[in-house]
Formats: structure tokens, C-alpha cells, sequence
């Protein structure tokens, strides 16, 4: 978690218990980020189980509004549903952030004897940064 810049939290939305324990889970991501602004997206998984649903869209967004606006999804593994919007919902939540904290520390450089470092290029063309993303 300290090392993550943003977070899938993920529930079945066939059982209640599992969106419960997201709250857990997010308030430990923002107690070791020190941080109340983490990129997070909800994704109530298992949509295609319709007839088996136990947390209500109505529901589920409730507790995105609560958790700040965070964006939620319904997905389906098996059937792929929404994944990769949900995937690409939180890349342009990290990166804005990161933009924002790049805006910020241009705004206010620390005050050193040092001269500022150089941007390191990452070895691709076009001077482009690579972001490494890691799921687990």
C-alpha cells in the first residue's frame, strides 16, 4: 500500500459483507498514505450474476459519494465487462495527481544550497517517462 499510487478497491456485488470491507480497506490505504486524496476507483464485480445481486447500484454509489465522488464501476470478469474502463479510470486519476503534485513542487521548490536535478529520461524515445503499473 505505501509504495501504490492508486487503488482498485473491488466487491462482489453478490454479497454485501465484501462491500463492507472496502471501508476497511480504504481507510488503511489513507492512514499509510497520509493521504485523504488517494486515487481510488470502486468496482462492484460480478455483474453478469444479475439474479444473485445483493448490493444495489443505489447502494455502491452511496458509498462512492460518501468516499468523495471516487468513480464506480460495474464489471464482469467473465464476461470482460467494463475492466478496462475501470483500469483507465484510475491511470487518469494517478496521472493527473501526479501532474498536480509536479505543478505544486514548481510552485514551491525547497529551499537548498543545491542546484535542482535534472529530469531523468527513462530510455524511451520521445523523452517520454515510463509509469510502471503493478496489480496484485
Amino acid at each position: 500500500m505505501k509504495q501504490g499510487q492508486g487503488f482498485l478497491l473491488v466487491f462482489s456485488i453478490t454479497s454485501l459483507s465484501s462491500l463492507n470491507e472496502l471501508a476497511e480497506l480504504r481507510d488503511q490505504i489513507i492512514r499509510i498514505k497520509d493521504d485523504e486524496n488517494v486515487p481510488i476507483v470502486i468496482v462492484g464485480n460480478k455483474s453478469d450474476l444479475e439474479e444473485d445481486r445483493a448490493v444495489s447500484r443505489a447502494r455502491a454509489f452511496q458509498v462512492s459519494q460518501h468516499w468523495g465522488s471516487a468513480p464506480y464501476y460495474e464489471t464482469s470478469a467473465r464476461r470482460r465487462a467494463n475492466v478496462d474502463e475501470a483500469f483507465a479510470d484510475l491511470c487518469r486519476q494517478i496521472i493527473r495527481k501526479d501532474i498536480q503534485s509536479t505543478q505544486v513542487r514548481e510552485r514551491n521548490p525547497p529551499r537548498t544550497n543545491r542546484p535542482p536535478k535534472k529530469p531523468r529520461r527513462s530510455g524511451r524515445r520521445g523523452g517520454r517517462q515510463r509509469m510502471d503499473c503493478v496489480i496484485f
